[in-house]
């Protein structure tokens, strides 16, 4: 009897330890790995034909934008309203601020506020596309698929963006966009805006030639509450010709942050041979 027990309290043991290692190697095992854009399928494609038509090529309203740089002035802060006060006064003077020059993008939200160039718009499964003609930096990727903002994020020109649509609108939050980024209300007029800034937008067609952008900043270290604007975007259906690519110098511009404590580009210097000099 006693050596039946012993053999069965052996067997439990061993049992036990291999069911622990087991656990324990489930608990370990590595995740694989989360495929953020999978092969989309024959019922993602046939989804999209469900969605808005926004083929195409879009031009920017420019007399529209003109007019809202005056009648619909973001609520800056006091050191940025002098700032834009004194560039206006130097373009209205003909000695216009170079802002966007040497490869520095409009980035969010200033393209889709001020940019005079075109813009086409793709849609693919989980995605909206948009692409700026004649500037080689304007790139928007709206993604649909339900995936959230990242945890530890990359912060860049444009931003991280995700969206989803209300009926025909898309509803779209873009977050994560580098300090540096200006936000502009002309090609002549614009501060940067030095960190946590978020832009809500709400993208829809008036009719069928006529898109529509509705677009909030939330920029807490330049503005003194959020500000709400509308831009407007017309299709090029008689377009002859493809978008037009654009092409740049990289490499002359170094992130720093100013005296003021603006997130400011600063021009490295070059010798007539293009080579590189100590600042």
């Amino acid at each position: 009897m006693k050596k039946s027990l012993k053999m069965m309290l052996g067997i439990t043991i061993a049992f036990g330890s291999v069911l622990g290692g087991a656990v324990a190697y489930a608990q370990t095992k590595p995740k694989a790995p989360v495929i953020i854009n999978p092969a989309p399928t024959a019922k993602d494609w046939a989804d999209i034909a469900k969605l808005p038509d926004w083929s195409g090529v879009w031009n920017p309203n420019i007399t529209d934008q003109d007019k809202k740089a005056v009648t619909e002035m973001p609520p800056w802060q006091e050191r940025q309203a002098k700032i834009i006060a004194f560039q206006n006064a130097e373009e209205k003077a003909g000695r216009p601020t170079p802002l966007f020059t040497n490869c520095l993008p409009e980035a969010m939200p200033s393209w889709m506020l001020i940019t005079h160039n075109a813009m086409e718009i793709l849609f693919t499964p989980g995605r909206v596309t948009m692409l700026g003609e004649s500037d080689g930096n304007r790139l928007r990727r709206i993604y649909t698929d339900g995936r959230d903002h990242p945890k530890d994020p990359d912060p860049t020109f444009h931003g991280h963006s995700i969206g989803h649509w209300e009926g025909d609108t898309l509803v779209v939050d873009t977050t994560d966009i580098i300090p540096e980024s200006l936000l502009a209300i002309s090609e002549a007029a614009g501060v940067p805006n030095n960190g946590d800034m978020r832009i809500k937008e709400r993208i829809y067609l008036k009719d069928k030639d006529l898109l529509v952008d509705e677009i909030e900043v939330i920029a807490p270290k330049i503005l003194t509450k959020p500000w709400k604007t509308t831009r407007f975007f017309f299709r090029q259906r008689n377009r002859k010709f493809d978008i037009v690519e654009g092409v740049c110098l990289e490499g002359y511009f170094v992130p720093k942050v100013d005296k003021n404590g603006d997130h400011v580009f600063e021009a490295i210097k070059h010798d007539v041979g293009g080579n590189r000099l100590v600042n």
